[in-house]
């Protein structure tokens, strides 16, 4: 796939976040998703990256959900969350730009006889995606189009809290707890962490939070919006993680290789014989290698008999997580649906309905990735529906 074919989805929560990403998207469609979500899919400029644009609107849950959606439905080499929050800390400026180098889920904790106590957690930025981002703000290319400002604005690395109500006080009982459970937050808002909690739970692809900041969470944030930083802000943080997604895909590992590395990224094709007695069964064996491999027959085999067998797995290994209270009748009910999906594209044959077949294991995926014997399982059966040719 060429750099070019590579897509980064984009998330905002609110429409004046949407419209200033969608000003630098060129050639939209849209793309419906089966549940009703509407995406827009477009190109950053003239011939950038493609980016699918969605609107998740407000809190963590349904940030979550939808981000989880859109991983499924694109496969995309990242995803960024781009958008405006309050600044926590007087030298962030109304109108800097801060990255999440990690993203605070603030509000879980227990509450005892002698107070309510912190249960923090969080997700960290991933290393590459991260080295990428601070170039991007070294370059300093990505203000290039943005209107003239008296100072211009500042690119910050640091922790963003994520919980699900709006903070406009610097003396609450909020602004308490985060002051002293979350001191190195830099700034606040609400959506962050549903996002990379999706992102984890699929095979940690790369979630970057880009925020603009619009607001002191102090109490002043109505006069700052009657003075229209929500706008400038959020105009600073798209224009930030436009770079940001080009540089991220030129970087994408599934990028076109150049002729220099064509020779270590053939397929190498082999014959394994695994033995086994007993009750043991044996995956795949295979000593340290480079590339791509290819297990069976050689190119162009299809294994429908294998893959049949190992949905057949997956379908018990499903109903005894039901059984075991791992699965809710709801999530139950739909995962069967997606497995009946994939098994109707087996028996059709695996060629002529791959792209079916994978769409339908991903959203099964994410209806069970948090049963980590079931999440397991299918992503062997995924890289082996990949590794079919």
């Amino acid at each position: 796939m060429s750099t070019k074919d590579r897509l980064v989805v984009i998330l905002t929560a609110l429409n004046l976040e949407y419209e200033v990403v969608r000003e630098r998207l060129s050639d939209l469609k849209v793309h419906r998703h089966a549940a009703g979500t509407r995406f827009e899919v477009g190109r950053l400029g003239r011939g950038g990256c493609r980016v699918a644009l969605a609107l998740v609107g407000k809190g963590n849950h349904p940030a979550a959900v939808l981000a989880e959606r859109a991983m499924a439905e694109f496969s995309p080499a990242a995803v960024l969350f781009v958008g405006v929050a309050g600044g926590l800390w007087p030298n962030i400026r109304l109108g800097d730009v801060v990255v999440a180098s990690k993203v605070y889920a603030y509000h879980g904790g227990t509450s005892e006889n002698d107070g309510l106590k912190a249960r923090p957690k969080s997700w960290e930025i991933p290393h590459e995606a991260d080295q990428i981002a601070h170039h991007v703000a070294r370059s300093g290319r990505w203000r290039d189009g943005l209107a003239a400002e008296p100072y211009p604005a500042t690119v910050h690395f640091g922790a963003i809290a994520a919980g699900e109500v709006v903070q406009d006080s610097a003396v609450s009982e909020q602004a308490r707890w985060i002051r002293q459970h979350y001191n190195d937050a830099l700034a606040i808002e609400m959506e962050a962490a549903g996002v990379a909690q999706a992102g984890h739970l699929n095979r940690a692809l790369p979630v970057v939070v880009v925020r603009g900041i619009s607001d002191h969470a102090d109490g002043t944030k109505t006069s700052t919006d009657g003075h229209n930083w929500q706008p400038r802000a959020a105009r600073h943080a798209a224009a930030f993680a436009a770079a940001l997604a080009q540089e991220l895909v030129k970087n994408s590992p599934t990028r076109a290789t150049s002729d220099t590395d064509s020779d270590r990224s053939a397929p190498v094709r082999m014959t394994n014989r695994n033995v086994a007695t007993g009750n043991a069964r044996v995956g795949i064996q295979a000593g340290q290698i480079e590339g791509g491999v290819v297990i069976g027959a050689g190119a162009g085999a299809d294994q429908p008999a294998d893959l049949a067998a190992s949905l057949g797995e997956l379908r018990r290994d499903l109903k005894q997580a039901h059984r075991d209270g791992g699965l809710d009748n709801d999530t139950y009910e739909a995962a069967e649906a997606e497995l009946d999906t994939a098994a109707d594209c087996v028996r059709e044959g695996v060629a002529g309905s791959r792209s079916r077949l994978l769409l339908a294991l991903r959203r099964l995926r994410g209806l069970v990735g948090e049963v980590t014997e079931l999440a397991a399982h299918l992503a062997g059966i995924i890289a082996a529906v990949k590794a079919l040719q």
